[in-house]
């Protein structure tokens, strides 16, 4: 008989590619993570991981008992949610998958979520817009706020949240002789610290770029916007960001914010989840929460 457990691990396995980043993810050491899938090969009579001198995916026989795995675990996770609510309690971890640019909106979002149901413990993991569709139909996250271009329609419900616009940071004594505004054109004449190629927001800005048949001079790239921050704060280039963020953030000392104009950009975030049935409790309950507070407190970020 295979147990849950046994799919959990073969999930993981699935997902990091990686014994060791697979066994740290379940809590295991790899020596026990490892035994324990030989052991489900014995008692199954097959192979489930293809084995050289390191990990070489798994047999076709594996992906099969993980694609009904997942199902099973996800059924699994609804038992023990509705369970709890049939006591009255809605409890459960509820797993965010949050594009960078959204990170502020999703930390405003968590909070009511906290408030509206504490015992709910909500995990944001920052990602790109790939990765949060692949996950949302894999079951490890349980939601994605991210661009609504980058998600497909099939068993997907999209609910928009806002429109995502942008501000450039940049220290003081390189936009001195600019008002509270600036164009892509002046921008792209700055050196910009932006984030990598794998990032939605990065294709996204190389394409407005690109329509007004700009070259920007690039100095640094990263899978996050912290260092672009400090590289504006310390006076060595500038950065273009959400504004959602910046008004989240506040001020950032020795550096100015500019609005991004000529022309005005703004693509629409939404939250994304699969369809289910049953619906997870904590997933429920989070739409309760994005639909009570889209239109009144969140919505002034994107402004």
């Amino acid at each position: 008989m295979i147990e849950l457990k046994d799919l959990q691990l073969l999930t993981a396995l699935a997902r990091h590619q990686h014994f060791a980043k697979a066994a740290a993810d379940c809590g295991m050491s790899q020596p026990a993570f490892s035994m324990r899938i030989r052991n489900l090969e014995e008692r199954l009579g097959l192979s489930i991981v293809r084995r050289a001198n390191r990990f070489q995916g798994l047999t076709e026989e594996g992906m099969m008992i993980v694609r009904r795995g997942r199902s099973i675990l996800d059924d699994a996770k609804a038992l023990e949610q509705e369970i709890a609510a049939s006591r009255g309690e809605v409890t459960g971890t509820l797993v965010l998958g949050v594009v960078p640019t959204a990170t502020a909106w999703a930390a405003q979002l968590v909070d009511q979520v906290h408030h509206a149901y504490p015992r709910i413990l909500a995990r944001v993991e920052v990602t790109n817009s790939l990765a949060i569709q692949q996950r949302l139909y894999d079951g490890t996250i349980d939601a994605g706020i991210t661009y609504a271009e980058s998600m497909g329609r099939d068993l997907v419900t999209v609910q928009p949240l806002y429109e995502e616009s942008y501000v450039l940071l940049a220290p003081e004594d390189m936009v001195a002789k600019h008002g509270d505004t600036i164009s892509w054109a002046e921008a792209a004449e700055l050196p910009l610290s932006l984030l990598d190629q794998q990032m939605q927001n990065r294709r996204i800005l190389d394409r407005i770029f690109a329509d007004l048949k700009l070259r920007p001079e690039i100095v640094s790239e990263s899978n996050g916007f912290m260092a672009s921050m400090v590289l504006a704060r310390e006076g060595s280039a500038a950065t273009i960001l959400p504004r959602a963020l910046m008004q989240a953030l506040g001020e950032l000392g020795g550096t100015r914010v500019l609005a991004l104009v000529e022309p005005e950009q703004a693509r629409p975030i939404c939250i994304a989840t699969l369809d289910r049935t049953p619906e997870l409790t904590t997933v429920r309950a989070l739409k309760e929460v994005v639909a009570t507070f889209a239109d009144n407190r969140m919505p002034q970020m994107a402004s």
